[in-house]
């Protein structure tokens, strides 16, 4: 599986939920598409208007920290993000990831290298390889550990919901 797109960088250690997705809209019932429309709003106000479909956002530290609230992939997945590249990410917001099958690549090597390098990268395409394990960015390539074991497979069935209608129906 393979996705290549332009980059949204964002440096910031602890990038937390409430500035992926407001909190003051979690208890609304929206849709995926308004979800969508309040993606990084406090933090980037017109991200939700430029974002494109394919794009790849690139974070620091502790990407996802704070609450434990799915909407916080939910609203990147749905406004188009086709990946996260990340040094590291908040263990429920990875955990989150996996259980709508959003993909978070952990690869400090790429993310410094790109950080680093930003003036010039910020208009190249990166490539997401999540088969192989491969991150790449104009003549640069990162490895990766791909995902195996249990979540390979709840994130191939296309999440947590289908993978438990899929075992479910196997009994």
């Amino acid at each position: 599986m393979k996705f290549k797109g332009r980059l949204w960088i964002f440096t910031d250690k602890n990038l937390n939920t409430d500035q992926i997705f407001p909190g003051k809209y979690t208890y609304d019932p929206l849709t995926l598409e308004q979800m969508a429309e309040h993606a990084l709003e406090d933090y980037l106000p017109n991200f939700a208007k430029e974002v494109k479909k394919g794009d790849i956002i690139i974070g620091g530290q502790n990407f996802g920290s704070g609450s434990s609230r799915e909407q916080a992939v939910k609203c990147l997945k749905a406004a188009g993000i086709s990946a996260i590249i990340g040094i590291s990410f908040a263990r429920i917001y990875y955990r989150n990831a996996i259980n709508v099958a959003f993909p978070l690549v952990q690869c400090p090597e790429a993310v410094n290298y790109i950080f680093e390098n930003q003036e010039t990268l910020k208009n190249e395409e990166l490539t997401v390889d999540l088969t192989n394990g491969k991150v790449a960015i104009a003549d640069k390539s990162f490895s990766f550990p791909p995902l195996d074991g249990e979540a390979l497979n709840i994130f191939t069935t296309g999440g947590l919901i289908e993978y438990t209608k899929k075992k479910l129906s196997e009994k």
